[in-house]
Order: C-alpha cells, then structure tokens, then sequence
C-alpha cells in the first residue's frame, strides 16, 4: 500500500502537559503516577516543562510552521496539585512562545481531594477554561475500592467549588463496571451527577490494565452482558437529560464537546510535554511519535542539562492505519473519507478488502464517501478494530499520549 504523506498544514495541532504526581497510587491506574513522598518541586517542574517545549518547538520547526494551538491539556497525575501561580506562570509562557488559538480551550483535570474553591478561581484567573473532576462514583463504599482518597460529601463540595468559581465547561469524570456495582448504583452516580448540571460527563469502564495493583489482585468486576446492560442504560439516562453521546465514554451538552479530546480521536497532532509525556507530530517526511522519560527524578534531572529529555519515533504506515482507526472509530459521527487522507496521506479505498469485510460482518457502515462503526460494531469495537491490526503487529508499537 503506497500513500503520500498528509500535509502537515492541515492538520490541527494542541499541546498535552503531564503533571506525574498523586497523593496516593489508585490501583486501577496504569498512567505514569507517582505517589508524592515530598514537597512538589513545582517551581522546578515548570522550569524543566518550559524546557521541554522549548526543545519541541525546536525540534520540530519544519512540521510546526505557524500551525496554532488549539487546546491545551494538563493530565496527570493530579494537575491540581500545582497551585494557580504555577499554572499562571506556564500558560503565560506557552502563550509568548508559541501562537495561540483566540478560542484556546485550557483543560485542567482535579482530584476533589486534591483542590478547594480558592485554588478553582485562581486557575479560572490563569486562564483555565475547562475543568475536569475526577469524581468516578458518589459511592462511599466503591470509592474506598476504588483506592480513592475523597469522600462523595468532598466530591460534591468540589463541584459546587468550581460551579462557583465561574466553570461553565466542567466535566465530571465517572467510572461503571465496579466490583459489586449494580444498574442502579452506576445510574445513580449519573442522576447526581445531572443534578449539577455540568457542561459533560464522562463515563468510563473500569478495565484491568498490566503494571496495577488490580492486574495482581484482580476484583471481581460484572460480567459482559451486565457491563453491556450497564452502559446502554447510563447513555439512556444522560440521553434522556440533554447530552449527547459524542464518543464511546463522552457525553455533552450542546457545544460543550471536549476540543482537546475530539483532536486525538481526528488523529490531530499535539506536542506532549512533561515526565512520561507523548506526542504525535505530522512533518514533510511523515507522522512520528514523541516521547518523553518517564520517571519524573530522572526528567527533572535531564532538564537541568543539554541532554535530551526524549525521543521521536517514525509511525509505519500499517501502524498508521491502525492508530486512525482506534480513534475515529470511537466516534459516534460518520468519519469522511476526506479526513482520513488528510490524516494519513491515504486513501479510505485502499482498505477495501478489510473496509469490506468489517461490512460484511456488520461491524462497520461504509463507502466511498466515509465510515463510521455500526451499532452492532460499536458494542463489539474490538473486534472492529482488530480487522486493521497488521500482522505480525504486538501492542508495544503503539505509543499513546
């Protein structure tokens, strides 16, 4: 299969910041955490993450041109353990350094048990405009299994904190598919959540990742058909009050869809800086994944020298055909065959035979113009996206931000 590579200048472009620490390890998470044993050397991350773009912005010259940033996305780790100050100081930078979208969407995800109402309108003052709550249920007895440090009265005063600090776009962050969840309870969080009345809420499936606590003392969590039941039943609920299903696990109100997020799932490209941080940049030669080390002592370390904090890696066209489809495929629109050129520098036609296939089996509805997957594909997305897996292709190839 031969392709042209897409033209970096149409591509969409936004920034990933990764903040790598907690107060505590959930033993469900499998991001590049870390348990905080000391002071936050904050000053001393913001110092190393302007490095670390400055580096990027360097590095890749030719591909950035004068491409601007769309969103910015501070993930972690718990974000909002940096104060406003250090936020403010950042965000100023990135803006003098590099061109900025004037409808910039700032998203800062927050622990409830990680922030207070103060610390909420000194992001809003530094110039965040999207708020994440890492909620994942208002039930004390699966929030204690779930290895979470904040009780459902603090992840109640945390919404109120930043519905009162001015957050218009605030999400709240749930999690379904527990061990020993029921329907009910999984709907429950969502009525309380509704009450609120956030601008989204995203619902995510508790799945067991390798490198977790869960991995080697595994729960045990609600079988296929009652997970099935689980997550229809959760869409209908937020259905029925106003948000629409954007994606797999997002849900929002009229035009309060997450730009940061819809970028990944378009197979945008984004700068990813920080401890562990990855990024995905379209150049005149190709698509590349970038990388940076992971553990945030030796990160720290690396930024106080000339030496590199990280890597870049080209994609094979196999593996980019691949990483589009593991996105847009989680969309619930119908993905243009145009976008998908643009993307990749290929044409949609060019996969007939698995295009085909996928139909066939009543995974995928395509043709010439685009494709989307079915509802029966939806269900099964797996098994969708298994027909563009290239043999022999191992999990270890894909890198993701």
């Amino acid at each position: 299969m031969e392709g042209s590579h897409p033209d970096p200048r149409g591509v969409p472009l936004a920034l990933y910041v990764h903040v790598p620490w907690c107060e505590s390890k959930c033993p469900y998470c499998d991001f590049n955490s870390h348990a905080l044993k000391t002071l936050l050397p904050e000053e001393q991350y913001i110092d190393a993450l302007l490095h670390d773009l400055e580096l990027d912005l360097t590095d890749n010259a030719g591909a950035l041109g004068t491409r601007q940033i769309e969103s910015i996305f501070f993930g972690g780790g718990t974000p909002s353990l940096l104060s406003g100050k250090a936020i403010s100081r950042l965000l100023d930078r990135i803006r003098q350094r590099v061109a900025c979208n004037d409808d910039l969407e700032v998203s800062l995800e927050a622990n409830p048990g990680s922030s207070d109402s103060s610390k909420f309108k000194e992001y809003r003052k530094a110039g965040v405009t999207r708020l994440s709550l890492g909620v994942q249920t208002f039930n004390p007895d699966h929030l204690h299994g779930l290895g979470r440090i904040h009780s459902p009265d603090q992840a109640q005063s945390a919404i109120q904190a930043a519905k009162d600090a001015g957050f218009k776009n605030l999400n709240i962050d749930l999690m379904f598919g527990l061990h020993n969840q029921t329907i009910a309870e999984a709907i429950l969080d969502v009525k309380q959540s509704i009450k609120y009345g956030p601008a989204h809420i995203s619902c995510y499936q508790l799945t067991i990742e390798p490198n977790t606590w869960f991995y080697h003392h595994p729960p045990e969590l609600p079988d296929d058909e009652l997970l099935w039941d689980m997550q229809e039943s959760i869409a209908q609920e937020l259905e029925r009050a106003g948000y629409k299903r954007y994606e797999v696990s997002a849900f929002a109100r009229d035009d309060f869809t997450c730009k940061h997020n819809l970028n990944y799932w378009r197979f945008g490209d984004y700068l990813g800086i920080g401890a562990g941080a990855h990024g995905k940049i379209t150049g005149p030669g190709g698509i590349a994944r970038t990388w940076k080390v992971k553990h945030p002592r030796f990160y720290l370390a690396k930024a106080d020298t000339s030496q590199r904090i990280g890597g870049k890696t080209a994609i094979a066209e196999k593996e980019i055909i691949l990483e589009f489809m593991l996105n847009a495929l989680r969309l619930r629109e119908r993905i243009d065959a145009s976008l998908f050129y643009a993307r990749t520098g290929l044409q949609l036609g060019s996969l007939e035979s698995e295009l085909r296939a996928a139909q066939q089996e009543g995974l995928l509805d395509w043709d010439d113009t685009g494709l989307r997957a079915s509802e029966h594909g939806y269900r099964y997305l797996n098994d969708l996206l298994d027909r563009f897996v290239p043999d022999p292709f191992t999990d270890s190839q894909i890198m993701h931000g």
